[in-house]
């Protein structure tokens, strides 16, 4: 597949500032959106809330949102809105813990959970009449995105038709490394104060946890949480074997189906890895899009929400291609 630079994406000056644009994204105007939740049962007693729009289309996309966001992300009520009036149902998938209501585990979602994302397009398959079904995450749902697309590429459905990932930390460490830089500070304070407070809810309702309270809620930044509570709670034997075995950079070569990664180039959270231009070069399925600007998960173009809608565009023009190869 291609190797793609945007130059359709053309934001007014403001928008050219990363910062800014990232910012603007969680403060803009949100679209009002209808949902209809739907709770699913996991295997292991625990629940996935799904936040379902429909419009009674016969093609149905699957929105991931990212670290600590929701089914009410601005960007996820944005793709929510324009899908919609284009005829597309959207099922909002809330990761663990993430939907308003705790989960009932100690653990709640991480970044290459995947095996919850299989759940859900299955039941989605088993429990709706599409003609096909589609997978758009961002950030972090990104990364389950495209991780699902190349850990399970032998056993997806035929109805999964495309999947698209957008501002995607490919590779967990570097990012990890990028966001604990002194120029990223607001932005890793801020994922600190919601992880810790889950956690500190966590710990009350499970009190036999086994866990380092005082590290989780001394971390300063994603080594010292992952260390303290991602790594002990899911079984891994530390943050970096956390990060390597959940980092999508080293499942894009198995991808079967066409699957296209929007990252912007000015992405203040991400560093080169997270830019796979070898390994899209080479790919019959994997389509690396780039642009100049964009932030992360920002690529806003005006104030006007109306009008800001560069992303759900490139999002609509590549699910409505028609999927032929079934492998």
């Amino acid at each position: 597949m291609p190797i793609l630079k945007d130059n359709t994406y053309k934001p007014w000056y403001v928008f050219k500032n990363k910062h800014f644009n990232t910012i603007y994204k969680k403060l803009s105007p949100r679209f009002k959106v209808k949902y209809k939740r739907e709770r699913l049962i996991t295997p292991d007693d625990d629940f996935i809330d799904l936040d379902i729009a429909s419009v009674h289309s016969k093609r149905a996309v699957i929105a991931i949102h990212g670290l600590e966001g929701s089914a009410q992300s601005s960007y996820i009520l944005s793709l929510v809105h324009y899908l919609n009036s284009q005829d597309i149902d959207v099922i909002a998938f809330n990761l663990r813990g993430c939907s308003g209501e705790p989960n009932n585990k100690l653990s709640t979602y991480h970044s290459g959970k995947t095996e919850d994302l299989d759940l859900v397009v299955r039941h989605v398959i088993s429990h709706y009449n599409y003609n096909d079904i589609n997978i758009v995450g961002y950030s972090l749902g990104g990364n389950l995105t495209l991780k699902y697309m190349g850990e399970y590429a032998n056993n997806l459905p035929a109805k999964l038709n495309r999947a698209v990932a957008i501002s995607v930390p490919c590779q967990l460490k570097d990012v990890s490394i990028q966001l604990a830089k002194s120029k990223n500070t607001i932005y890793m304070k801020a994922f600190l104060i919601s992880l810790k407070a889950k956690v500190l809810e966590r710990l009350k309702r499970f009190p036999n946890n086994n866990l380092n309270k005082e590290a989780i809620l001394n971390s300063k930044n994603f080594y010292d949480f992952d260390k303290a509570y991602t790594a002990p709670v899911f079984g891994f034997k530390d943050a970096e074997d956390y990060w390597h075995k959940n980092s999508s950079l080293h499942f894009l070569a198995a991808i079967k189906r066409p699957t296209i990664l929007i990252n912007a180039l000015d992405d203040l959270f991400l560093l080169d890895s997270c830019y796979p231009f070898n390994i899209a070069k080479e790919h019959k399925y994997f389509t690396l899009l780039t642009t100049r600007y964009g932030g992360h998960v920002g690529f806003n173009s005006t104030f006007n929400k109306r009008h800001n809608l560069w992303l759900e565009k490139r999002v609509l023009t590549f699910i409505k291609t028609p999927c032929t190869a079934r492998q």
